[in-house]
């Protein structure tokens, strides 16, 4: 069975573009994959930002930890757990400022860990989450796709490759306020055209 995990990280909620983005991409999986499990994680509603406890607890041996680094370790590894049993990925990337979100940076933070989904070699760096396939809904105001003011899309495609995840589509609704319609057709093309 899939199992699809949609990560949301729009401040704006329920009237995010990227959310109704995600939301497609989501259901045209669905129609491919009628019995998937999907898991969602709304960034939004808080994942804490790595700091020394969260890097003290992680890298604690479990049987070491104190109850407080317990309680974060497990937020931690749960993070992991989700991405680890996903077989698809569905990530919504608003563009702020020209980067993303400060919530997507610190889910980012807690999928790249060494030892869990990656190793560091002689020859370099391995990815762990081989196997997997990621959706990114890309939306911003102004900001195109892939452009030199992109410093999101190519941000996102490295780091999963990093971890092990090199399938990886771009779904865009960009520069929205040059014309938000055209912007969101473009986008309802590209979900219809996605190889569920």
């Amino acid at each position: 069975m899939t199992t699809i995990l949609r990560i949301d990280s729009s401040i704006k909620g329920e009237a995010a573009v990227s959310r109704r983005l995600t939301q497609r991409i989501l259901d045209r999986l669905l129609e491919a994959h009628p019995d998937a499990t999907v898991v969602s994680r709304d960034l939004a509603q808080g994942i804490r930002q790595i700091d020394g406890p969260w890097l003290g607890s992680v890298f604690t041996a479990p049987e070491q930890r104190t109850a407080d680094q317990q309680e974060i370790a497990r937020t931690a590894d749960a993070v992991m757990a989700e991405v680890k049993e996903a077989d698809i990925l569905v990530i919504a990337l608003p563009v702020y400022n020209f980067g993303a979100p400060a919530q997507l940076k610190s889910w980012v933070d807690h999928i790249a860990r060494r030892g869990e989904s990656f190793v560091y070699t002689e020859t370099g760096p391995v990815g762990l989450l081989t196997g997997k396939r990621a959706i990114v809904a890309f939306t911003s105001d102004g900001t195109p796709l892939g452009s030199e003011l992109d410093h999101a899309s190519g941000w996102l495609r490295q780091v999963l490759g990093f971890v092990g995840i090199t399938d990886v589509d771009f779904v865009a609704a960009d520069r929205m306020v040059f014309g938000a319609d055209e912007a969101m057709a473009r986008a309802e093309a590209a979900v219809a055209a996605l190889a569920a």
